[in-house]
């Protein structure tokens, strides 16, 4: 496996962690609106409270499995691109209510990141 792809893997899985686990009730510049927590930032976004911890597992788990996926590439592609999806979602959002572009920075960054994840993967799987 790729050093590049297992620096990548751990980037992104530290990232979603640190957003859901540790700044879950902190305010960041990024929160969506002028958002001081997670779930004030997706009740800014229009979306039930309920969706938040949905997300948040999908974040999470996706997280460990990029950590697994050290060990067990098969799960990075398809995490990578639940991740893909999940960020894309992110920045639609920041763009339904207008936010600064700003504020989507590491949504953009981690999809750059997954993609990036996806790509490399590939390329290693086919012997390239």
């Amino acid at each position: 496996m790729s050093t590049v792809l297992i620096v990548l893997q751990v980037i992104v899985a530290a990232g979603l962690l640190n957003v859901w686990l540790l700044r879950f009730n902190r305010a960041t510049p990024y929160r969506g609106g002028n958002s001081k927590s997670l779930k004030d930032e997706f009740a800014s976004y229009g979306l039930p409270a309920w969706f938040s911890y949905f997300i948040g597992v999908l974040k999470v788990c996706s997280a460990i499995l990029l950590i697994l996926g050290i060990w067990n590439a098969q799960v990075v592609f398809p995490t990578a691109l639940l991740v893909t999806c999940l960020m894309l979602g992110a920045i639609l959002m920041h763009f339904k209510i207008r936010d600064p572009l700003i504020k989507s920075l590491p949504a953009f960054l981690m999809l750059i990141m997954v993609v990036s994840i996806m790509v490399i993967g590939k390329t290693v799987e086919n012997g390239l």
